[in-house]
This record gives structure tokens, C-alpha cells and sequence, in this order.
């Protein structure tokens, strides 16, 4: 396994929607393994393929605390075929370090996927797991968080994200 490099706001593969996988191989298997790392490594709850600079429907997701046993999850070909609800959420991103802010997303999800193994399997949730869900398959559609807030509130979290990198690359 490898850890990869998470791009930081505004690369330009976090505004590019990713395509299809045809085939889930296991250059597919390594890559969200390596995701999954990267995720763990950062730390995250979340890691979707163009964060890493890769244009794949694909990404993982793990929601325990770091006294859980892990509960990883990988989603390849993503598709949210129900959303119903409201519900509001601190959010953080892995490609917008330094920022938090409460985004509105939809508080009932029923999401369709295919597994590591290309298995496909269709799963109904609520509360972090399905903001964490939304918030991955918005990066698989060249969406983040920051397109959903305000102009005032992007021009904000745009200078903590580059206060943030500037501090990581001076330290």
C-alpha cells in the first residue's frame, strides 16, 4: 500500500467529474486500498478518487471512531437514488484543510454501488454516514463543499485553505 497525494483546493481535478470504472480489477482493488491509507493517514472519514488526482467513480469511506474496529467501505460507480429529509452538518475536507463549516444535505440516503469485488450493492442510511456519502459522490461530480455555501463564506474558507497550505509547506 501507498499513500497518495491529496490535491488542495482549487485543482483542477476537483472540478472535473470523474468517469465510469468499466472494470473493477485489481488495479482498481490497489487504488482504493491506497485511498483508504491516504484516508487513514490524513485523517479523514472520507477520500474520493479525484482528491487524489485519479478521474474514477470511486471512493471510500470509514466513520468509526479510532476506538472502533473499522468499518470501511469502498463505492465504486456511485449513484444516490433516493434523498429525502434535511439535515445539517459541520463538515471538513480533506482537500480544504483548515476549514469546517455547516453544509445542508439531504438526512435520508438510498445509494447503489458495486463493492471492492464488483459486487454491486444498494444501501439505505442516515446521519454521518450519509453526509460523508453525499460529500464523496459531490467530489466524484467535480463538486465541493465550498460551491455550497455562500459568497462571503467561500471567500473565507478560500483564504483558510490558503493559509492552511502555506502553513504545511512551511512546516
Amino acid at each position: 500500500m501507498a499513500l497518495l497525494e491529496i490535491l488542495h483546493y482549487p485543482a483542477p481535478a476537483l472540478r472535473t467529474r470523474a468517469e465510469p470504472v468499466n472494470e473493477v480489477t485489481e488495479e482498481i482493488r490497489k487504488l482504493a486500498e491506497d485511498m483508504a491509507e491516504t484516508m487513514y493517514a490524513a485523517p479523514g472519514i472520507g477520500l474520493a478518487a479525484n482528491q487524489v488526482g485519479v478521474l474514477l467513480r470511486l471512493f471510500v469511506i470509514d466513520i468509526a471512531d479510532d476506538d472502533e474496529p473499522s468499518q470501511l467501505r469502498v463505492f465504486i460507480n456511485p449513484e444516490i437514488v433516493e434523498a429525502d429529509g434535511e439535515q445539517v452538518y459541520a463538515e471538513g475536507c480533506l482537500s480544504l484543510p483548515g476549514v469546517s463549516e455547516e453544509i445542508k444535505r439531504a438526512e435520508h440516503i438510498v445509494i447503489r454501488a458495486l463493492d471492492a469485488q464488483g459486487q454491486p450493492f444498494e444501501l439505505s442510511t442516515d446521519g454521518l454516514l450519509a453526509v460523508a456519502i453525499q460529500h464523496e459522490n459531490d467530489h466524484l461530480n467535480g463538486i465541493t463543499m465550498i460551491d455550497k455555501v455562500s459568497t462571503l463564506k467561500k471567500k473565507k474558507m478560500q483564504r483558510q485553505v490558503q493559509r492552511a497550505v502555506q502553513e504545511a509547506n512551511a512546516g
